[in-house]
């Protein structure tokens, strides 16, 4: 088992109209992420709302914020009890066996444009075996081509625009990752965290993003970019694309400052808590599905 203690911190500036914030920074609770403990304090005296998506585990809150300061902090203590697979005993699920809650991701979306990448895929992976091991040269594919730079992209950069540009952060590899996968019919999700493990010269810890995708009847961990240990990830949210998992969506005028994030593993023998570690085994933290029959 794998312990993280989470913290989390965000600040704002509001102006005198005051703004409305959805945030997703609450820890997933899953079947194999659990959230054992956690805080959360507002710095403003407002009224929060958590609405938690029944499928994916997300959980959103919403609130309205006045003029001024506002600090919101959270705390976490998150256990992972990782599903391990061996990668050759992992098929791709038939179109007509995905479970309808998969359908979702296997067509194109805002930053995902699979459509526009339908022969590129075909070329590159059409011929390949099926199985885990297609979608490892997937993201292989993409690490090869794109290079890790930061403040290489903005909040409207898409697949297309990366595969273009050949330069991006964690956000555009997962959705060029993504994009790809869907393109040839695999059903891939993208997913937020934090950035457990990254080299420290990229700069101070920060939200993360990486993929999931849909083979073997469960959803498995991908990190694309490559810059974090995919044992350590914690998942807040997984979407189409980042659209649907910012970890804050902001109306108003509003000045944000950097957030500050810090995700620690908790070694203890005697709890039976690991050192998170690079493995070769598939990994997960969903549940999975029950193999349809046709």
């Amino acid at each position: 088992m794998i312990r993280i203690e989470l913290q989390l911190a965000l600040n704002y500036q509001i102006d005198a109209q005051g703004a409305d914030f959805v945030f997703n920074i609450h820890a997933a609770q899953t079947a194999h992420q659990k959230v054992s403990f956690e805080n959360l304090w507002i710095s403003q005296p407002v009224e929060s709302q958590i609405h938690i998506d029944a499928f994916s585990g997300n959980r959103y809150m919403r609130l309205h914020a006045q003029q001024g300061e506002l600090n919101v902090t959270y705390s976490a203590t998150i256990d992972l009890m990782h599903h391990f697979a061996d990668p050759s005993q992992i098929a791709e699920v038939p179109m007509h066996a995905l479970p309808q809650e998969v359908m979702g991701y296997i067509y194109p979306s805002r930053y995902c444009q699979s459509d526009r990448l339908l022969k590129l895929a075909s070329n590159n992976f059409g011929h390949l075996p099926q199985g885990y091991s297609r979608v490892m040269a997937i993201r292989d594919w993409v690490q090869n081509h794109v290079a890790f730079t930061s403040n290489s992209s903005t909040s409207s950069t898409s697949a297309v625009d990366t595969l273009i540009g050949q330069v991006g952060i964690c956000r555009d590899f997962a959705h060029l990752m993504v994009a790809l996968c869907r393109a040839v019919n695999i059903p891939a999700r993208f997913t937020t965290g934090t950035d457990y493990g990254a080299d420290p010269v990229l700069g101070p810890p920060d939200f993360h993003a990486y993929v999931e995708v849909f083979v073997g009847n469960r959803w498995y961990v991908f990190d694309p970019s490559g810059t974090a240990i995919p044992m350590g990830l914690i998942r807040f949210g997984t979407g189409r694309d980042a659209a649907d998992v910012a970890f804050a969506t902001i109306f108003g005028n509003v000045q944000s400052h950097a957030p500050v994030l810090q995700a620690t593993a908790i070694v203890d023998a005697a709890l039976g808590t690991l050192q998170p570690q690079r493995t070769q085994q598939a990994l997960s933290t969903d549940g999975g599905f029950a193999q349809a029959t046709s």
